[in-house]
């Protein structure tokens, strides 16, 4: 691998020093490993947020550990995995040995979790992304392995010397992705590193290299040999990130979206029936930045933002152009829903993620024909009763999916889809639609028809919460009445 050296200047190393605090954890631990003739670097994420100066950055000045918004710390060592241990028998609360065929031990003290790994210098196999390790002599060859210089920077401890040897520090400058070497090694050896990119993209706001991008175009394949887990686990980063349309618009110009996730370019072209100015990726796209906006104080809401990334993708299969030339995608959310499930059960998603997602991507059209005033209390009540906990997401991604130019169209769009939410609070009010159950419950069904529990009784609830989503609550008498009625008629009973 070709690496370029790309130094900081002393001054320059000085300033980047005084913007990292160091927790006295850290120091301690420092202080343990050179007094054992070792040396101890802080490494990765936590070394580059500091000096980006990011919200809650565990090593930025003034944040409580307790505060931080990642509560872990890695570290390099010249120490093997074995001394590693050795060194914090006594002094760590709790420590794994998990990663410990890859050289790193795992610790934790004081609320912080702390991964320590030996200087590496490892090949891979160019098959798997699994390396073949072997310990490094020195810290700028550990650098030099790692996927981009800007978590390419180091800072030891106790010492307190900031190590750049790759320029980390000036693309960081230049908000810009770069690898240490020549990217087509890098992503030879790892080709996750090309997904990270993309994440990196979004997490951060930054560009990536025209070489590294290049070099991204031409390997998009190899992603190929990576396992769906570690996919899944970047694509949600790169989801719940700053900007993550920066991150999805560089999955699909380079290729990585088709080993994945074939569906979203697939979108490309294809000619939006609300929107005829555009296509339907960019309408997919404009639909995602919305749903960040609407997200409010407790975002970000991965639910909410892959439903608005997969909401259409049922379109191009159902794409259809009428005789007057008109282009129409009739029951795309049904088919869309279902193309969600099969995608997010390749990339290992839970199978409750997998539910909220596709139930909204279901849901979401729903709402269209609401303003036509054909919608009784019993449609709403169906509307809320199908989305359940899932309501206040599925009325973000409905408004979300207003991306229409026509500024009178979308007041329209939006007035009705207030005057829905209105209905719905009022019949809630009324109702408490939350919690719709049939006016009987198993016991009264039971004891009213004298009979044992069995399945004429769970017929018989299903029956009554349908007659309670039409009519809305029943007075005990109507309801009893309604019951027997449909016992006879189901001969359940003389």
């Amino acid at each position: 691998m070709s690496i370029s050296r790309r130094e900081p200047s002393e001054q320059q190393r000085r300033a980047a020093a005084e913007l990292i605090t160091v927790p006295p954890v850290a120091d301690e631990l420092g202080q343990r490993f050179a007094v054992a003739g070792h040396e101890l670097y802080l490494v990765g994420g936590s070394v580059r947020d500091a000096l980006l100066r990011r919200p809650g950055a565990l090593l930025s000045a003034g944040v409580d550990p307790a505060d931080a918004r990642e509560q872990d710390l890695d570290f390099a060592t010249s120490a093997h995995p074995e001394q590693t241990l050795e060194l914090l028998t006594g002094w760590a609360e709790a420590t794994w040995t998990t990663g410990i065929a890859f050289g790193t031990i795992g610790a934790q003290r004081r609320g912080l979790r702390i991964e320590i790994t030996t200087y590496r210098a490892e090949a891979y196999d160019r098959v798997s992304r699994n390396p073949i390790v072997r310990y490094g002599t020195n810290l700028d060859d550990d650098l030099a392995r790692r996927d981009f210089t800007v978590n390419a920077m180091a800072f030891s401890v106790p010492g307190h010397e900031f190590v750049d040897p790759y320029g980390g520090l000036v693309d960081l400058a230049g908000k810009t992705l770069r690898t240490p070497g020549a990217p087509a090694d890098s992503f030879a050896d790892d080709p996750l590193r090309m997904l990270r990119a993309a994440r990196f993209a979004a997490q951060l706001r930054f560009d990536v290299d025209p070489a590294v991008r290049q070099a991204i175009v031409e390997m998009a394949a190899d992603l190929g040999r990576i396992t769906a887990e570690r996919i899944r686990d970047e694509l949600t980063k790169l989801l719940i990130g700053a900007d993550p349309v920066a991150g999805l618009r560089l999955l699909v110009d380079t290729g990585l979206a088709e080993v994945f996730l074939p569906e979203l370019p697939a979108l490309r072209m294809q000619i939006d029936e609300h929107a005829q100015h555009k296509d339907v990726y960019e309408h997919t796209l404009t639909v995602v930045n919305n749903a960040v906006r609407l997200e409010g104080p407790d975002g970000p809401d991965f639910i909410l933002r892959m439903a608005a990334l997969m909401h259409d993708i049922g379109k191009p299969a159902t794409k259809a152009i009428g005789a007057d030339g008109g282009v129409s995608f009739h029951h795309h959310e049904v088919v869309g829903a279902r193309m969600t499930r099969h995608r997010m059960k390749a990339l290992k998603f839970s199978k409750d993620t997998i539910t909220q997602v596709s139930r909204l991507v279901a849901l979401h059209l729903r709402f269209y024909g609401y303003g036509r005033g054909e919608w009784t209390d019993s449609a709403v009540r169906r509307y809320v009763t199908d989305a359940a906990e899932l309501l206040p997401r599925l009325h973000k991604l409905v408004r979300s999916d207003c991306t229409t130019r026509n500024r009178r169209k979308a007041a329209g769009l939006a007035r009705d889809y207030q005057a829905l939410e209105d209905r719905i609070d009022r019949i809630q009010a009324e109702e408490d639609l939350a919690r719709v159950r049939p006016d009987l419950d198993g016991n009264a069904i039971m004891k009213l028809l004298d009979i044992p529990p069995g399945p004429a009784v769970g017929a018989a609830w299903k029956y009554l919460k349908e007659l309670r989503l039409e009519r809305g609550p029943l007075p005990p008498d109507e309801a009893e009445a309604e019951l027997f009625r449909w016992a006879r008629d189901q001969g359940i009973i003389a």
